[in-house]
């Protein structure tokens, strides 16, 4: 949430994870000094009414908890557009429990903090604070999950954010492209933007909010999920404040994966595009092939401020062109479909031999130019990447609460190494041969004189 300053974060990560005491004088002192016992398992609880409930304790001096929800993007209709996005900034706003100061000053007098971030199938609301303030800081999120009042007045006056938080947003060109691009890949559902259409701003109404609310915030459509509570404090706190409203609310249509085009000419002599076909649901073993196919062609950069030259994309362009460019694999996720292929980025006049270059880089894949080696690196990278992904709090808490609230359970870490491990260049090969297969879908953006068309790929 914006304005609310993070005074807590200076605290060591890994302060609690020390196992060895430092050798001390014998004294007083010393009979008073006590070492963090190991890390709790993780423990999971459904409720009656679908509440999924998720802890795990790992004695932190921090403690980190968040409300997860299936009411992102994807779940809005032609008539709301932009409620999601509004509703992500409006979670500062007064409730029937607190008012918008007592909520902030509350917030800042104990150095927690209260963020809220969506993505296109979840909204996601978290707390940060001492261990010793859970139950203070706690209050502020019930409030702000459970009753919003969306005052009329207060919804008008925060609506020119919705334009400025996008502006901010769209100076990236990557995040316009991104939109585009499942604009262009979707008929439904997850074709809706992460951003308020500008015909909307303005016009949703306090009503609107509600309603999207009433329909999607259900007991049966979250996950309380907390690191470095008990998972009997974080029941009881479900059990008697989450019981608000039963039922599966209104469940999104099945996204229809289509294939389509949208070029953006903006005269930028940079030209960013993206290039996909449907990929694999998330959570299953396709899932995973494709991840590791990601990796053998190139992630992105594993030096700061470094370049990706080993990875294949980077090699086989550079064969293409003279031209500085970037190119890296996109692979995304969804309960219900996915997108994998390349994004790239190159100067103007070279972007039709970058684009090209690329795609040819997973043709050769898909015709078997893949090595058991390669295969073996590109599952090391995921795995490393997936498991420093979790080693923070903020991680550890994002992967737990979007597993739980999807699928009810939580996949432990070495288990997620070995299904990596699992995967066989075979498989790899197929998923490339997939993409090649599969109806594309495109979204540039810049100077595009000399960027091909999709039917001329």
């Amino acid at each position: 949430m914006k304005g609310f300053p993070v005074v807590a974060r200076s605290l060591s990560k890994r302060l609690y994870s020390l196992k060895v005491a430092p050798k001390v004088k014998a004294s007083a002192a010393a009979d008073r000094v006590k070492l963090s016992p190991e890390s709790e398992d993780l423990e999971i609880t459904k409720l009656p009414n679908g509440l999924v409930i998720a802890s795990l304790e790992n004695f932190s001096p921090s403690s980190r908890i968040g409300v997860f929800i299936k009411a992102g993007s994807r779940y809005e209709t032609a008539s709301n557009l932009g409620t999601a996005h509004l509703l992500r900034l409006a979670a500062n706003l007064t409730t029937k429990g607190a008012s918008s100061f007592r909520i902030t000053r509350g917030i800042e007098a104990v150095g927690a903090s209260l963020s809220v971030y969506s993505t296109r199938e979840k909204m996601t609301y978290s707390i940060e604070c001492l261990r010793d303030d859970v139950d203070t800081v706690m209050e502020y999120l019930l409030n702000v999950t459970t009753a919003p009042e969306f005052r009329p007045w207060e919804v008008t006056e925060l609506q020119p954010q919705l334009k400025v938080d996008k502006a901010i947003a769209f100076q990236n060109p990557q995040v316009g492209v991104l939109e585009n691009l499942h604009a262009a890949a979707y008929k439904n559902a997850l074709a809706n933007s992460l951003y308020c259409p500008k015909y909307r701003i303005g016009k949703i109404t306090s009503e609107q909010l509600h309603h999207f609310v009433q329909n999607n915030f259900t007991s049966a459509r979250m996950a309380l999920v907390g690191v470095g509570i008990k998972h009997s404090v974080l029941k009881q706190v479900a059990e008697h404040f989450l019981n608000i409203r039963s039922g599966a609310g209104i469940a999104s249509a099945k996204a229809v994966y289509r294939g389509g085009e949208i070029r953006e000419q903006n005269g930028d002599s940079l030209v960013h595009a993206a290039i996909v076909a449907e990929g694999a649901v998330v959570g299953s073993a396709e899932a995973n092939a494709f991840s590791v196919l990601q990796h053998v062609l190139g992630a992105g950069p594993l030096i700061k401020r470094g370049s990706n030259v080993t990875s294949k994309l980077s090699q086989g362009i550079a064969k293409a062109t003279t031209q500085p460019f970037d190119a890296s694999a996109f692979n995304v996720n969804y309960s219900d479909s996915g997108l994998f292929g390349v994004y790239t980025i190159s100067q103007a006049s070279s972007a039709g031999e970058v684009i090209k270059a690329a795609l040819n880089q997973i043709k050769a894949v898909a015709q078997g130019s893949v090595t058991d080696d390669d295969v073996k690196k590109a599952k090391n990278q995921l795995k490393a990447t997936y498991l420093m992904s979790v080693e923070t709090a903020e991680g550890l808490l994002n992967e737990i609460g979007s597993e739980s609230l999807i699928s009810g359970t939580h996949t432990s870490p070495s288990v997620v190494a070995q299904k990596i491990d699992s995967v066989a260049t075979a498989d790899v090969v197929n998923a490339a041969k997939k993409f090649v297969s599969g109806k594309k879908s495109m979204a540039a953006s810049g100077d595009l004189g000399n960027t091909p068309f999709l039917d001329e790929l």
